[in-house]
């Protein structure tokens, strides 16, 4: 864990990543625990805050709030391209016609026929998971780029850990924070993003241009982050830590 100084908790707009940094990866989507410890740290930093905390997140709002019920928190799904404000306001990017169309039955073929493959279909994104079969990852990669050259949709290609996600072009985890920045509670403030994975790396842009602090979880990848946590569990030490 690298040592470094958070923006005071009064004058900041925390925004956290959720799978591989507030909570600790699975085999699949399903399999991942929320513990109590995780919800009431989630309170204590909406209190502190006076509300300014979002989820930025991969996974889908319902997910999301199936996740962490009871709580029902500001967040951003599908990597911005739905969003919930702090009025509880849901809005999301229009999805093209023909797009879910265009790859869903080929990924559902190849997962049926691997078995150890999962394919996550989140409506406004399909995510190919061979975290289960990592002997698959030199398969599921030729499959994406085959598929990214036959469609016609503007679709984008996010190669995050053990995962492939196929999605319309439209917004991002950046987008996505900096609309967020535009509202109350959280305009004015400095904003800090925690992210683990490639897929998070927009959002670290954007806080960067914001001068805010911004910090990756895990292995030493090449990023955008101003700095370095080692794991889901150094997250949740330097975020109580935060707050004390």
């Amino acid at each position: 864990m690298i040592a470094h100084k958070l923006p005071a908790p009064e004058k900041s707009a925390l925004f956290l990543d959720v799978d591989g940094t507030l909570l600790d990866l699975a085999d699949t989507p399903d399999g991942v625990v929320v513990s109590e410890a995780t919800r009431g740290l989630l309170r204590a930093l909406e209190a502190r805050l006076d509300g300014a905390v979002a989820l930025i997140s991969g996974r889908s709002l319902d997910s999301l709030d199936a996740l962490f019920a009871p709580l029902r928190m500001p967040a951003a799904g599908v990597h911005g391209l739905q969003r919930r404000d702090h009025n509880g306001q849901r809005s999301q990017r229009a999805l093209p016609q023909r797009w879910h169309a265009a790859l869903a039955p080929q990924l559902q073929r190849y997962v049926a026929s691997h078995p150890g493959l999962e394919l996550e279909d989140k409506g406004h994104a399909l995510a190919l998971h061979y975290r289960r079969a990592p002997d698959m990852q030199a398969s599921a990669e030729a499959l994406a780029d085959e598929l990214m050259t036959s469609i016609t949709e503007p679709t984008r290609l996010l190669r995050g850990k053990k995962v492939l996600e196929f999605m319309p072009i439209g917004s991002d985890k950046g987008q996505a924070i900096r609309e967020f920045m535009s509202e109350a509670p959280f305009q004015g403030r400095l904003p800090v993003f925690i992210g683990d994975d490639v897929t998070d790396e927009a959002g670290f842009l954007a806080v960067n241009a914001m001068q805010g602090c911004s910090i990756r979880v895990g292995d030493g990848a090449a990023t955008a982050a101003q700095h370095r946590l080692d794991s889901v569990a150094d997250v949740h030490t330097r975020l109580q830590r935060w707050l004390d």
